[in-house]
């Protein structure tokens, strides 16, 4: 079966283009979602996946349609590929049912270990850094988006302590778990803070 997936970031942008493309493609099902792209939750994707068989191929019209970062891209074209399940990009031509497309998400999973390599190392000498200096005084920043997006890469490093994290991004280790848990899903806090600083006056912080 060809499955479709269609997303689009708010109820006030339109799938129709999708839609178009995804049916142009043969696509026998639809799943939909109106929701950002950071937003880890997504009914409409995990339906699909819960729907696709061995054999299946899943049809998204552009990558940004369903990954929200190159390490969550990675890993549901992993997950796929282990139940059997292709994946085809409608623009850019990629299908991993094909030995070329195959090679495309190689490099891919290549560049999501550099750049978690480099995130480790950063971090470590940053560490060390801040124990050479001594921790200074005062209150913790708030949580920023910056800082969110930091958090939630080290947190998915299973080598670095929470607290160690925490410090390197200069917040508490109660302000991390406040705003993600220990696999560095997000919490309410962070939801509303992304959202803030989507809007035309967020600042992000």
């Amino acid at each position: 079966m060809i499955l479709g997936y269609a997303r689009v970031s708010t109820g006030g942008q339109s799938l129709d283009a999708q839609l178009d493309a995804l049916q142009d493609a043969g696509c026998e099902r639809v799943f939909e979602d109106r929701v950002s792209g950071v937003r880890a939750e997504r009914p409409g994707l995990t339906q699909a996946l819960e729907t696709a068989r061995a054999g299946d191929i899943l049809v998204i019209t552009k990558l940004d349609r369903i990954g929200r970062s190159l390490k969550h891209l990675v890993s549901l074209v992993t997950e796929l590929a282990e139940r059997d399940v292709g994946l085809r990009v409608l623009s850019g031509e990629i299908d991993t049912t094909s030995s070329q497309g195959r090679l495309v998400f190689h490099l891919f999973a290549a560049l999501a270990e550099f750049e978690r390599e480099l995130i480790v190392e950063r971090t470590r000498a940053g560490l060390e850094a801040a124990r050479a200096r001594g921790r200074l005084g005062g209150r913790p920043p708030k949580m920023t988006v910056e800082r969110l997006r930091q958090a939630q890469t080290l947190l998915s490093n299973r080598n670095l302590a929470a607290s160690d994290i925490a410090e390197t991004l200069g917040v508490s280790t109660s302000t991390l778990y406040n705003y993600l848990d220990g696999k560095g899903r997000l919490k309410p806090p962070a939801v509303a803070l992304l959202a803030k600083a989507r809007s035309p006056k967020g600042d992000g912080e």
